[in-house]
């Protein structure tokens, strides 16, 4: 096994080693741990500095995609891998030449959420809030997207608690001399000897104390080159590079927003998938990305343009920039591209939740870990005072006082004033919006409806996860017994990309020809969360971790039996 050789005083710094990993988010510390558990030597590097270590799973909610679980099962829950198959591929509306091995990836991924996935995490100390989320919840027929039944899984800890074993791991083989850690160095060419590739070269940047995910500077202060049996390029997707997701927009989901919000930092730039290009990788389904619309303006924004997503309950009323509500199934969690392209149709980059006090205080939760302190920091008494006390939670409260987006009043003239008077409001129909949310509450006075969603929200509650959690009681939204008013502003929020690298079953990239090239694989996001696009058009959400965590341990153990 040859050495990592450690840097002299003189440039360019020149490293050796077993398996390179580029890029520290969870993808890439799977494959390192993986690597260094079958006794690898690891240079593991990333362009920001230590303190983003994690990458955006540090960010997340933690949501993981699970089917058949004890606590789907003990909430009543009849899920199987058929079924799951059937939602994937219903979802993934797979149809190019190029989607054999995506559609490898998912039929092992889903055998991977069945089966032996949940004893994985457990063995790493990850456990799970016992009531199973329903997201992306499809609405159209058993063969359209969605999942038929609550698959999202909580992290207790969220994405911290996710990220924390692997970074344990990382940290006693850095102290064991395993593993040397590179931050600050950023790639900027994988080397090529003959057709094989055997390292990487780049950029020294100056040291940076910036906190997790603030902009660090560019300023370069030497170079490195690294040789490695094996190399990992686990980079993540282009969600921080608004310019680049403009231009791969894909016609199907409309024009692209003139106006975004940004759900990754901003080194999320898709800056090493050229690169794996120009070193012979074939990048497939850019087009495929993943972007919501329940975008709201962070009050204490830590990266430019930082935006949150709200994590929506069932009983919002959604309406578009003028006031129109948006047709069946187009209801809060139902069909998130569905959603995107029919706004996008709309000639503008916003539309509006309007609801009430109780709604908001039931149903609505804001994705990310730093907006979930209770799970987050697995504190008990926290998350029973804010998910089944009186009021919304903390976090939430904190947009009602101080967000940019949202409108609070007692009466709906008000509230209709109070939306015109924000950026874009100039096109709402006031009258238009009485009408919708007027008509909309003579339909809640019964138990049977024409509306769809309250059909759809009536049977939401008959699961218990929701009525517990996250669905409120159908209500009048006018009745001042269930006021003030709320109305929230809502922005395209950038997120995954859900092509990438194309790769075999064991991480390899391929090359236009569909053959591994020599020494390099591929994980996580940059590649598509396995195969260039396991996902095909849509996710089921709860699949984004997952992918890093599966790819990262395909790669992470190929690598290491390349070497």
């Amino acid at each position: 096994m040859p050495a990592i050789t450690k840097p002299g005083p003189t440039a360019p710094r020149l490293f050796s080693t077993d398996v390179l990993v580029v890029g520290w988010g969870l993808a890439g510390l799977v494959a390192a741990s993986e690597a260094i558990a079958a006794g690898k030597r690891v240079v593991l590097v990333d362009q920001e500095p230590r303190t983003n270590f994690g990458g955006q799973a540090w960010w997340s909610f933690g949501g993981l995609f699970l089917v058949d679980s004890p606590e789907q099962r003990r909430l009543g829950i009849r899920d199987s891998l058929e079924l799951a198959r059937q939602d994937w591929f219903a979802t993934a509306g797979f149809d190019r030449e190029e989607d054999a091995w995506p559609r490898s990836w998912a039929e092992a991924y889903l055998e991977f959420a069945a089966g032996e996935k949940r004893a994985w995490l457990r063995q790493l100390a990850i456990g799970f809030f016992p009531v199973v989320g329903w997201a992306e919840r499809g609405g159209h027929t058993a063969l359209g997207p969605g999942n038929s039944v609550p698959r999202f899984h909580v992290t207790w800890g969220t994405g911290p608690g996710i990220v924390a074993p692997f970074q344990a791991a990382l940290e006693k083989a850095e102290t064991a001399g395993q593993l040397i850690l590179l931050p600050r160095h950023k790639v900027t060419q994988l080397v090529r000897t003959g057709n094989a590739v055997t390292g990487a070269a780049g950029d020294i940047l100056s040291p940076s104390g910036a906190a997790r995910a603030v902009p660090s500077s560019r300023e370069v202060v030497g170079s490195f080159e690294l040789t490695a049996g094996a190399t990992v390029v686990c980079s993540g997707g282009i969600g921080g590079n608004p310019e680049l997701v403009r231009e791969q927009w894909p016609e199907r989901l409309g024009t692209p927003p003139k106006s975004m919000l940004a759900g990754v930092p901003a080194y999320v730039d898709g800056s090493l998938l050229s690169i794996a290009a120009d070193a012979g990788a074939r990048l497939i389904g850019g087009d495929r990305m993943w972007h919501y619309v329940e975008g709201i303006q962070n009050h204490a924004p830590v990266w430019a343009d930082h935006g949150v997503r709200i994590l929506p309950g069932p009983s919002s009323v959604w309406l578009d920039a003028t006031g129109a509500r948006l047709p069946t199934p187009l209801f809060p969690g139902y069909d998130t591209l569905g959603t995107l392209a029919h706004l996008r149709a709309t000639g503008h980059d916003h539309s509006w939740f309007v609801l009430s006090r109780r709604i908001i205080e039931k149903e609505f939760t804001l994705s990310g870990s730093e907006q979930n302190p209770d799970l987050t920091g697995r504190d008990l008494h926290l998350l029973l005072k804010s998910r089944f006390g009186k009021g919304a939670s903390g976090p939430v409260q904190a947009f009602m006082d101080e967000g940019a987006d949202f409108v609070v009043r007692e009466s709906l003239d008000e509230l209709v004033a109070g939306m015109q008077a924000l950026p874009g409001g100039d096109a709402l129909d006031p009258d238009r919006v009485v009408r919708e949310i007027e008509a909309r509450d003579r339909e809640v006075e019964n138990d049977f409806t024409k509306d769809a969603q309250i059909a759809l929200l009536r049977a939401a509650r008959a699961f218990r996860g929701d009525r517990l959690v996250r669905a409120a009681a159908p209500h009048r939204i006018l009745d001042p017994a269930n006021g003030p008013l709320i109305a929230v502003k809502l922005h395209v929020l950038t997120r995954k990309s859900l092509g990438g690298i194309q790769t075999d079953l064991h991480s390899r990239a391929l090359d236009a020809n569909g053959e591994p090239v020599p020494g390099l694989f591929a994980a996580g996001e940059a590649a598509g969360f396995g195969g260039g696009g396991m996902h095909g058009y849509r996710a089921l959400e709860g699949s984004f971790l997952g992918g890093c965590m599966f790819s990262g341990r395909a790669a992470g153990r190929a690598a290491a039996a390349a070497v």
